[in-house]
């Protein structure tokens, strides 16, 4: 009796996978948004934001088309810390104190290096995997997709947003996000909406961190014990 089963996919196929094609145009959208990001802002920020938007297409692919994929996963990971901390990069060099942003690229490095070696440790598919932490906000935060969307965006959109917003390249932080109320009530509004969402995304990456370096380091201890 034959077997109903699908057949394996080759190499190239995989690469040819349309959430794949998706992640290859992102990280062609982001090369040429970061070569004109100085000459031309506002295009800039329109082709960042297109390839992050881009990001939750690619997922949505995947599953409907049934193509996730390890490489596409990796892939996606990959793209996403580059872009954000290529821009991270940007803002340390437009803004004063410059070492805030080149400490929340450490963070969001290193979190969610962390969180990917913690999770091949003790045999999980996916990072995103965290139903036994007895943290409520990490579990809120990988457990509802909409509520990861909006913090992950806010990140993004108030990055872009305090680029745009730097009108010389040796900025005060806190003066540009006090004065930003004389923007109009919009930019006010994007601001503070942002920075909600990033705050809940940077305690995540705490808390990430911290729960991935335990995990490393309970399971040197329970190896050592056997």
């Amino acid at each position: 009796m034959a077997k109903n089963s699908r057949p394996k996919p080759t190499k190239l196929s995989v690469y040819l996978y349309i959430p794949n094609i998706i992640g290859y145009i992102r990280v062609l959208l982001n090369c040429y948004a970061f070569a004109i990001s100085y000459s031309n802002k506002w295009l800039f920020g329109i082709l960042y934001l297109v390839s992050f938007v881009c990001d939750g297409i690619d997922g949505w692919c995947a599953r409907k088309f049934d193509q996730v994929s390890t490489f596409g996963a990796v892939l996606d990971m990959v793209t996403d810390r580059v872009s954000t901390a290529c821009l991270l990069v940007i803002l340390s060099q437009v803004y004063r104190p410059g070492l805030i942003f080149l400490s929340l690229l450490a963070l969001d490095i290193a979190s969610h290096w962390l969180q990917m070696y913690s999770t091949f440790l003790v045999g999980k598919s996916s990072h995103k995997d965290v139903k036994d932490s007895s943290n409520w906000l990490f579990k809120a935060y990988y457990g509802n997709r909409m509520f990861m969307a909006y913090c992950c965006a806010a990140c993004e959109v108030l990055y872009i947003t305090l680029f745009l917003l730097a009108e010389h390249q040796t900025e005060n932080l806190m003066d540009v996000l006090i004065n930003s109320k004389e923007k109009g009530l919009l930019i006010s509004l994007l601001v503070v909406l942002s920075l909600f969402g990033w705050a809940i995304k940077q305690t995540v990456n705490v808390i990430q961190m911290k729960t991935a370096a335990d995990i490393c380091v309970l399971y040197d201890g329970n190896r050592k014990g056997n």
